[in-house]
């Protein structure tokens, strides 16, 4: 199993039935950083460009449109390429 599932494109019954809209955004700029999953994160991208690579693991493109979950535990390094804008959920 990937730590990293993407949706391209979902739906907007899809983003209606996760509640998305409701989600709080965060935004970032263009940066790299390593980071940490404490807890699994799904989230869906409004704006951006980012190469996400687990650790030991093959990088992985995501950006406006994308509905993505990371899973709890991963460790990876987020390659902002162009800035990003994003609903976010823990757990």
């Amino acid at each position: 199993m990937s730590d990293i599932k993407v949706e391209r494109k979902p739906d907007d019954g899809r983003l209606d039935t996760l509640g998305v809209k409701q989600w709080p955004i965060w935004t970032k700029e263009v940066s790299e950083f390593p980071w940490t999953y404490e807890d699994a994160e799904t989230c869906y991208f409004l704006e951006g460009d980012v190469v996400v690579t687990p650790a030991g693991g093959e990088p992985v493109e995501v950006g406006a449109g994308d509905l993505v979950t990371f899973a709890k535990g991963m460790s990876c390094t987020w390659k902002i390429r162009k800035p990003v804008r994003k609903h976010y959920n823990f757990g």
